[in-house]
C-alpha cells in the first residue's frame, strides 16, 4: 500500500511577505546600531519610536483590514485630525474625559458608517467616497479652529503624564545617572488594538471572510459570505480605529492643530504595503503592518542621524523604500505562483 506522506504546508503569501518585512527591519536596525550607534544602542530609541507612532500603528491596523478586503480608505488622517481638535475644544470647555473618549469613538464610527454604507450598499468607488470624507473632515477641523489649541484640562494632564517605566532596559548616561526606558499610555492602547485585530483576522470567522472577500469576491459569494455586509464592517472598524487614533494622538501631543496627522493616511498605506498587505486584497497581516510602521520610522531616524535634516530626504527615502518593497513583493509572488503552476503540471 502507498503511504500518504504528510508534508508541512509552506508559508502562505501573507506569512512570507510578513517574514521578509521583519527580516529587513531587523537587518536595518542592527546596521544602524553598528554604523551609527548613538541612540540606536539604547532601548529608549525603540520606546521613542513607539511613542511617536502609536496613533499611526492604530490607523494602519484599520487600513490593513480595509485593504485585505480589497478596498482603500484615504480619510483616516483627516478623521484623526478632526477627532483631536474636537476633543481638545471639548476638554478646554470643562469637558469630561470619559465623554471625550466617547466623542472620539463617535466621530470615527460616524465616518466609518457613512463610508461603509456608500461603498458597500450604494456601490460607489472607495477612493471617491473616502476622498470626500477626507476633504469634509479637514474642512470641519479648520472650521472648529484654525489656531493651535493646547489642552488645559487638569485630569487629562494627569492621564497624559502616565508613563510605563522599564528600568531593566534603561542605560547609564555620561553623568552617571540611570535613564529609565519609558513608554506612553498610548503605546499600550496601540498594542491592545494590534492584538485585538490580529486575533480577529486569524481566529475569528469574520476575519477569514475579509480575506475571502478580498481574494475573490465571486468565490466569497459562492461560500455564502454576505459580501456587502462584510465590506461595510471593514470601513466601520477602520473608522472606529481612526477615532481611537485621534485620542491617542492628542495624548501624545497634548494639543490640537488643523494640520495634525497631515499625510498620516499615506504613511498608513505605505506601512501596510511594506508590511506585506497587497492593494489587490486577500493578503495582509497587522503584525507585518506593525513592522512596516517601525521600518518607516527607522528610515526616518537613520536619515536624521546621518545629518540629512531636510524633510524632503525623508520623503525620498520613504518613496524609495516603498518602491523597493512593491518590487520585491511582485518578484517573490510571481516566482511563487510560477513554482506552484510547475508543481501542478508535474
Amino acid at each position: 500500500m502507498r503511504k500518504n506522506l504528510i508534508k508541512r504546508e509552506p508559508f502562505s503569501d501573507t506569512q512570507l511577505l510578513m517574514t521578509i518585512t521583519i527580516g529587513i527591519f531587523v537587518i536595518m536596525y542592527l546596521s544602524a546600531m553598528g554604523f551609527l550607534g548613538g541612540g540606536f544602542l539604547h532601548f529608549q530609541q525603540i520606546c521613542d519610536m513607539l511613542n511617536d507612532n502609536a496613533s499611526l500603528i492604530i490607523v494602519s491596523c484599520g487600513l490593513t483590514i480595509v485593504m485585505i478586503g480589497g478596498g482603500i480608505d484615504i480619510s483616516v488622517g483627516a478623521v484623526t485630525s478632526l477627532v483631536v481638535m474636537s476633543c481638545v475644544l471639548y476638554l478646554n470647555n470643562d469637558g469630561n474625559i470619559i465623554v471625550s473618549i466617547l466623542l472620539a469613538l463617535g466621530i470615527g464610527l460616524a465616518f466609518g458608517l457613512v463610508h461603509g454604507f456608500l461603498i458597500s450598499y450604494l456601490e460607489i468607488q472607495p477612493f471617491i467616497v473616502t476622498l470626500a470624507g477626507m476633504f469634509f473632515a479637514r474642512g470641519m477641523t479648520t472650521i472648529l479652529s484654525n489656531n493651535p489649541q493646547k489642552v488645559s484640562h487638569e485630569s487629562f494632564a494627569k492621564l497624559r503624564s502616565i508613563k510605563i517605566e522599564i528600568p531593566w532596559l534603561g542605560y547609564t548616561a555620561n553623568n552617571g545617572n540611570l535613564i529609565t526606558a519609558k513608554m506612553e499610555l498610548g503605546v499600550v492602547i496601540a498594542f491592545v488594538c494590534l492584538i485585538a485585530i490580529f486575533i480577529l483576522l486569524k481566529y475569528v470567522r469574520l476575519g477569514r471572510c475579509f480575506y475571502a472577500m478580498g481574494g475573490n469576491q465571486q468565490s466569497a459569494l459562492m461560500l455564502g459570505i454576505n459580501v456587502k455586509r462584510t465590506r461595510f464592517l471593514t470601513y466601520v472598524i477602520s473608522g472606529l480605529l481612526s477615532g481611537i487614533s485621534g485620542f491617542v494622538f492628542m495624548m501624545h501631543t497634548g494639543a490640537g492643530n488643523s494640520t495634525n496627522a497631515l499625510g498620516m493616511e499615506m504613511n498608513a498605506i505605505a506601512a501596510s504595503i511594506i508590511g506585506g498587505t497587497l492593494l489587490t486584497g486577500g493578503v495582509g497581516n497587522v503584525a507585518g503592518t506593525f513592522f512596516g510602521v517601525m521600518t518607516l520610522t527607522t528610515i526616518k531616524k537613520i536619515v536624521v542621524s546621518s545629518g540629512l535634516n531636510d524633510p524632503w530626504w525623508q520623503d525620498i527615502t520613504n518613496g524609495g523604500m516603498l518602491c523597493f518593497f512593491i518590487l520585491l513583493q511582485s518578484i517573490v509572488l510571481s516566482r511563487r505562483n510560477r513554482n506552484k503552476k510547475a508543481k501542478v503540471k508535474v
